[in-house]
């Protein structure tokens, strides 16, 4: 049976990431980084695609597991007949090659223990020559090498292309395996202490998350969040991946299955504000500063994405040899989305640039010269249709959103000259232009019959991205308007009580694709802060208590859910998912001073 999304969980060394099942199998790595090809794909195939299974010989799932306090090192715990063993994974911060580290420790008992390893590179296709040397296993294909060691030295033996091992751990006793990837052309990697390394990991993690500024309810849940989002950056540039995965199904068995290893820019100023409103300067001024880069060039050349280093070709392409997960074909390396037009993410960069100069971070000589430029082609292009902040791959429209942020754009620029005379810009011209936009917006996008925005204009259907009017400033949180389209909103789009959709999906054509999907975690967020900005605080809250019930067991939220099989879908763990509870957990616990609000969130 195939695991759910939520049996994993996360490990990292902030420049990629594994997968670690309930039972103690590694289904998912990429190396060296989040981009790369997976040397162990079992997750979108079968055990024959690559993973590592360490536990208790016969045993099933573990008995229970958690990450330690405040870190990302994970400990699983399996209790068997002869006794209890633990399994501890954690990827230890690295200089060039990435360490992966299973340390198994006896706690009661005398356990027998095996160890399964199979390596398969370019995501599951190639079967590696594997050789004894200096200690190690090694295992050689191509540009890739993987090298394996285990202390003390256990017997390793080969057989049906795996690399088995099994051993007994009593009580204290303690067998750490080292696997490092690096490229095939280097000679061995420089040993590392694993015992000292774990120490080391722990130690960092918690002092990064002491830093954490947010001392309401649910601490461990937004720490836990903060922790997640740190694990989904790429620490060279700064910049932080949607999630560590690719094509995990928005529908089981659908094909909605696409490549979230890359950087979004719709995500930014939800990032930024997210960063600062916990005290995470650092962080945000990387982000701040990998975003400047990415976008640098010709307006009319922004993406809606990026790669980790600011990367712009990311050709979407299929495995055939992969079935997908629980059978959801086909598996997508690359997305074809960055081709598109969303004219929000104008909006996004510009909100982005202005809560930057306005917290306090350090500004750049050529940010004012960026923003002027965007806003020189968005005084125009604001007026096409596009293809909206959802991605779809229907026809073009005019969606509202993307209005709407194209007038955020305006109002942030004209906001910026307002509280800087020594910049120079078109103040009257952007002020024209934010007024012609908002006027347009209210009478093409609005419904008077049912008193409610539309998803584009001339449309009936909804869109969960309306629930940000009122965070973007565009209209005040009472206007009737807001208020009329929060609850179509709900009315339309929600499922199971409390849950929402991102657009209606009935009776449409808006996104061009077969199948349905799951309810989309942050929209339920949005509608949280929409809920307390109206004055409807006691709801807001209830709707965030029951949205963090829905993360599995070590805190981790996918990018959707699944009401009706009662499981999580789509991209694992989900930035967006998780920048969603932070920011709705400072904005109903966190106090004035760090509320969060603006187009995508903004720290006040």
């Amino acid at each position: 049976m195939h695991p759910r999304i939520e049996d994993y969980a996360l490990i990292g060394d902030e420049q990629t990431a594994a997968l670690v099942g309930r039972d103690g199998s590694i289904d998912w790595l990429c190396v060296p980084r989040f981009d790369s090809a997976a040397c162990f794909a079992a997750m979108l195939g079968d055990e024959n695609n690559g993973h590592w299974r360490i536990a208790p010989k016969g045993a099933g799932p573990c008995t229970r597991r958690a990450y330690r306090p405040d870190s990302l090192v994970l400990d699983s715990e399996w209790e068997t007949e002869d006794g209890a063993v633990r399994v501890t994974d954690f990827m230890p911060q690295r200089d060039k090659a990435p360490d992966l580290i299973r340390i198994v420790e006896g706690l009661s008992g005398r356990v027998t223990v095996q160890s399964t390893l199979r390596l398969r590179f370019d995501y599951g296709s190639v079967v590696p020559w594997m050789r004894k040397s200096d200690g190690h296993r090694v295992a050689v294909a191509g540009p890739d090498s993987v090298w394996l060691r285990s202390e003390p030295e256990v017997r390793t033996w080969g057989k049906d292309f795996r690399t088995l091992s099994e051993f007994t751990v009593e009580a204290g006793e303690k067998v750490a395996f080292v696997l490092t990837w690096h490229p095939s052309h280097w000679s061995r990697p420089p040993l590392i202490d694993p015992f000292e390394a774990l120490r080391c990991s722990v130690a960092d993690w918690q002092a990064w998350a002491a830093r954490c500024r947010y001392d309401g309810p649910y601490r461990d849940v937004v720490v836990r969040s903060l922790i997640t989002l740190k694990a989904l950056t790429y620490a060279p540039t700064g910049g932080i991946v949607a999630a560590p995965t690719t094509s995990l199904p928005e529908e089981l068995g659908g094909v909605r299955n696409w490549d979230y290893r890359y950087c979004w820019l719709r995500d930014s100023t939800l990032t930024l504000g997210a960063l600062l409103a916990a005290g995470y300067h650092e962080e945000a001024e990387a982000w701040r500063d990998w975003l400047l880069r990415a976008v640098a060039g010709d307006p009319a050349d922004l993406q809606i994405m990026y790669g980790l280093s600011g990367e712009r070709r990311l050709p979407e392409f299929e495995l055939p040899w992969l079935r997908g997960f629980a059978g959801s074909y086909p598996v997508r390396i690359g997305n074809e989305a960055v081709k598109q037009l969303q004219l929000d993410v104008y909006g996004e960069v510009i909100d982005s640039l202005e809560l930057a100069r306005r917290s306090g971070l350090p500004s750049k000589p050529h940010m004012w010269r960026l923003q002027c430029a965007l806003m020189d082609f968005l005084r125009t292009a604001w007026r096409q249709p596009d293809e909206g902040i959802w991605e779809v791959r229907g026809p073009r429209r005019h969606f509202v959103y993307s209005k709407v942020m194209a007038w955020v754009a305006a109002d942030r620029a004209v906001r910026t000259l307002e509280a800087d005379p020594g910049l120079t810009g078109d103040l009257d011209g952007w002020r024209e232009m934010r007024d012609e936009v908002h006027k347009e917006v209210c009478e093409r996008g609005f419904d008077a019959e049912r008193n409610t925005f539309t998803q584009s204009y001339g449309s009936r259907e909804l869109d969960a991205s309306l629930l940000l009017i009122p965070r973007a400033g565009f209209l005040p949180p009472d206007d009737p308007r807001v208020v009329g389209t929060i609850d179509a909103v709900r009315a339309e789009l929600e499922r199971d009580g409390f849950l929402l959709r991102r657009y209606s999906e009935e009776g449409t054509d808006v996104d061009g694709l077969p199948g349905g999907e799951g309810a989309f975690l942050v929209c339920s967020f949005w509608l949280a802060d929409a809920l307390e900005m109206t004055g409807r605080t006691r709801e807001a809250r209830e709707l965030f208590e029951r949205l963090i019930g829905l993360a599995n067991d070590v805190g981790l939220l996918a990018e959707e859910y699944d009401p009706v099989g009662r499981r999580q879908l789509g991209n694992f763990p989900q930035a967006f998912s998780h920048l969603g509870l932070v920011g709705t957990a400072f904005n109903l616990f966190g106090g004035e001073s760090t509320k969060t609000t603006g187009g995508a969130g903004q720290a006040e």
